[in-house]
């Protein structure tokens, strides 16, 4: 088969894909990492939140209790990005994005298949908040991103 109706065929699945999405509420499906997210949501049981503001998930029963979900591939780290160090507000606010959340999962896709995920860590808020808080204090950036490995989470 041609790389012409190869792309085709894609496009037309995406698009299929587009219009199931907004059947449920979801406007933009290839918002950075919201694929992802969704296959995490679907084997933990979650309800997928859309809104780049808010936490990743809900319980679909208590809609209160939230999750946050970091995602990588095999080898790499999830990430809270731009999480400042000052000024303080800043800094609170960015701690509150970890604190808001009933747990912290870290995903790992497999490399070769990143649709596949190879393992999830669910990690204690309060656990994940103390190191971005020591990794921010450590930090000679006013904004960093904060990482948590594999090797991270398996430790903890």
């Amino acid at each position: 088969m041609s790389s012409e109706k190869v792309y085709s065929q894609i496009v037309q699945l995406v698009k299929q894909a587009f219009d199931l999405a907004r059947s449920v509420g979801i406007q933009n499906l290839l918002q950075p990492g919201l694929v992802k997210e969704m296959v995490i949501a679907d084997i933990l049981g979650h309800e997928v939140i859309t809104s780049k503001r808010l936490a990743d998930a809900r319980h679909p029963d208590h809609p209160h209790i939230t999750y946050e979900y970091l995602t990588c591939k095999e080898g790499g780290s999830g990430q809270f990005d731009k999480m400042f160090k000052y000024p303080p507000e800043k800094r609170e606010q960015s701690l509150n994005r970890i604190r808001r959340n009933n747990k912290v999962y870290l995903a790992i896709f497999y490399a070769e298949n990143q649709m596949e995920v190879k393992v999830i860590y669910e990690l204690e808020p309060t656990v994940v908040e103390a190191e971005a808080t020591r990794r921010l204090d450590r930090s000679s950036n006013d904004i960093s991103h904060i990482s948590f490995t594999e090797k991270w989470a398996r430790a903890i």
